[in-house]
């Protein structure tokens, strides 16, 4: 016959089982912040696919790509970011000089296309946004459309287009400006933009602008005029879209990228993360959403109503060189910041 186990042994065995029960919890959805300067609607749809699939929990804390990316450099090692996402490679390049990010894990790597991931492996693109020019057909004929974004900087096209200088999503395109033109060119080209253009804040707002007729037209990405469309498309039914192509500075490529911070302390969480946005399916998300934006992955197909991304002829960009501190610099000199 066993001997009955005291009362007080039987409170101490159930407390060190709650105990390990709480600690195994604890460790399984200690979960990954990631600061978030990519459209929110599109992280939450990976956030939920990964969450769902892994069962490890997200944080997202949002922003945008300039404010996040000083945001980490100035938290160093102490950041409790895991992740950091955003829409352009510029605010990538800003943390990676600062050595801040952790190498992304090889077989993560390998689901990118290398034309949209630098060569050093410390982050990579997760999506895609093309520049474009768009035009209100009342306003503009084909035949008078500029066959170069430099065009733009000619006397005869004073007052007749609009951008938004102040977001990174310009300044991006303005990087890569720099990278294939020269610093002298692109502050030439910015000058004359001071003389011919208009300022709007948002693409969003040069989009509405021209399709109400209030300028001929605008530099914009391309899905803003895709979301629109994918509504109600009172914001760009007078509108079309002109790809520049032929591997002009207007027909750049703006990769959205991920990393992993080192400091993390959550880096096999964190490494997960980044592999399942980019794999099969949260690129499908890309394809099947209403984000409009291009999947990156290798073989991932983006959504159908988009100009397939090897027909825009983009111009071959190293994005990991892209300086958004010597484009903001260059803007400011020229009178746009």
């Amino acid at each position: 016959m066993k001997s009955p186990i005291p009362s007080f042994l039987k409170k101490a065995l159930l407390a060190t089982a709650l105990l390990s029960a709480g600690h195994a919890y604890a460790a399984d959805t200690a979960g990954i912040v990631v600061y978030n300067a990519q459209h929110e609607s599109l992280t939450k749809s990976w956030v939920e696919g990964f969450t769902q699939e892994t069962g490890i929990p997200v944080t997202l804390r949002n922003g945008d790509d300039t404010e996040m990316g000083n945001q980490i450099v100035q938290e160093g090692a102490d950041s409790p970011a895991d992740v950091f996402l955003t829409e352009n490679s510029p605010a990538m390049v800003l943390v990676d000089n600062a050595g801040l990010f952790a190498p992304v894990d090889k077989t993560t790597l390998e689901q990118v296309d290398s034309a949209y991931r630098p060569a050093h492996g410390k982050w990579l693109g997760i999506a895609a946004r093309s520049t474009v020019f768009v035009y209100n057909p009342s306003k503009l004929s084909e035949a008078q459309l500029p066959k170069s974004i430099m065009d733009l900087a000619a006397p005869n096209w004073k007052g007749r287009w609009g951008a938004s200088p102040g977001g990174a999503d310009f300044q991006a395109i303005v990087a890569a400006m720099i990278e294939q033109k020269g610093e002298a060119a692109t502050l030439e080209w910015l000058k004359a933009m001071k003389t011919n253009f208009s300022a709007y804040r948002g693409n969003s707002s040069v989009l509405k602008a021209v399709n109400a007729g209030q300028i001929d037209s605008g530099v914009i990405y391309h899905y803003y005029s895709f979301v629109d469309q994918a509504k109600t498309g009172e914001n760009s039914k007078n509108t079309a879209l002109h790809y520049f192509k032929h591997k002009d500075p207007g027909a750049f490529v703006s990769i959205s990228g991920g990393g992993v911070l080192a400091s993390s302390k959550h880096k096999e969480q964190a490494q997960a993360f980044l592999k399942w946005i980019t794999g099969k399916d949260g690129q499908a998300i890309l394809k099947d959403g209403k984000s409009f934006e291009y999947a990156v992955g290798k073989n991932a197909e983006s959504n159908p109503k988009l100009v397939p991304l090897q027909q825009l002829d983009a111009p071959s960009v190293d994005a990991s060189k892209l300086d958004s501190r010597k484009a903001v610099e260059l803007m400011t000199q020229a009178g746009l910041l």
